[in-house]
């Protein structure tokens, strides 16, 4: 079955130009607005919206995405809010691919049958889970698959020729490259590397892949745009929350503070293959 996400890349391809998926974290700053800025992403120029689910102990996450998702939790959002703003995103939005992007912890303690219905209920595409690796499969992934879910997968440049296949045996929709070693938000040391492993990932699947971490600007998304099949922007689009705001509150120029970059990210990666 052609899923939404296949549907996306099939649609950037035939256009000539990778896609742009962002992550905002769900419910930051508040719930409210934070709806606003998931609602408001596909017209900006992103393709895939990449949810992030707030969680008190992330292992991978920089300082900005630790504090976005710190703001979510004290606006009292939970996996069932997030799955909530998939549902009411889902009102107006039937095409752009909604990928949850987070940890175990609060799926397991949900419970995975009932997260799994839940989500494909709401609308949800895909996962990103980090903290699962790909012996942890039946814990997830396959439950996830089975319920009509993608199930995206990370690899970084530690993952080689041997631990590859391994990872890439239960991933589906696209790959997530890790451009480096580190959190997010941290600087990219070697583009041409970058896309030295880009190739080697695509000599082991037929799926898209995308470069993430790192990526701050248009003239990165034109640079990483030419190696990969997308990328994706997740610190600077927190980062931009945060500074946003007055006294720890939204203000009227939170969301198009989100938006304006996403849109110039974009016009980044338009460039990318001319």
């Amino acid at each position: 079955m052609t899923t939404r996400i296949d549907r996306t890349f099939a649609a950037a391809k035939a256009a000539n130009r990778p896609l742009l998926a962002a992550y905002v974290m769900g419910g930051d700053p508040d719930l409210a607005t934070g709806q606003a800025i998931m609602n408001a992403l596909p017209q900006a120029g992103a393709d895939i919206i990449e949810l992030g689910l707030p969680f008190s102990d992330p292992m991978a996450d920089g300082v900005a995405i630790q504090m976005g998702g710190q703001r979510a939790l004290k606006a009292g959002q939970t996996l069932r809010g997030v799955l909530g703003m998939v549902e009411e995103f889902r009102r107006k939005d039937e095409t752009t691919p909604v990928v949850l992007m987070g940890y175990y912890n609060p799926i397991y303690s949900l419970g995975v049958d009932t997260f799994l219905t839940l989500a494909k209920e709401a609308g949800v595409d895909g996962l990103i889970i980090v903290d699962l690796p790909a012996e942890e499969d039946n814990e997830l992934c396959i439950p996830a698959l089975k319920a009509g879910l993608n199930f995206i997968r990370l690899t970084t440049p530690t993952t080689d020729d041997v631990r590859l296949p391994t990872v890439l045996e239960n991933t589906s929709g696209f790959v997530y490259y890790v451009s480096m070693n580190g959190t997010t938000g941290a600087v990219i040391k070697s583009r041409a590397a970058v896309g030295e492993s880009v190739q080697r990932i695509k000599a082991h699947t037929d799926l898209p892949v995308i470069v993430g971490f790192g990526i701050k600007t248009a003239d990165d998304a034109a640079e990483m745009g030419r190696h990969a099949d997308g990328i994706a922007v997740g610190t600077v689009l927190v980062d931009a929350v945060g500074k946003s705001l007055v006294d720890g509150k939204a203000t009227d120029k939170t969301v198009a503070a989100v938006c304006d970059l996403v849109a110039d990210l974009a016009s980044g990666l338009k460039r990318s293959r001319t």
